[in-house]
């Protein structure tokens, strides 16, 4: 039995992934190398976690 005429896909010519190329060459580098790059400013956010491990062990100030 065959292929209904509607489940017959003509083959693709990559035209996605031939547009997902281009944008990801032409805009993403600059927004990646941008977000690699960018200092993150760090507010002690991790001093909790210390003070947690530091109780853990049973150690006092």
């Amino acid at each position: 039995m065959t292929k209904h005429l509607a489940d017959h896909r003509t083959p693709s010519q990559g035209g996605r992934l031939k547009h997902f190329l281009r944008i990801a060459r032409d805009r993403s580098e600059e927004v990646w190398r941008t977000a690699w790059q960018r200092n993150r400013e760090t507010d002690g956010g991790h001093r909790r976690v210390v003070e947690y491990v530091r109780i853990a062990r049973g150690r006092q100030v």
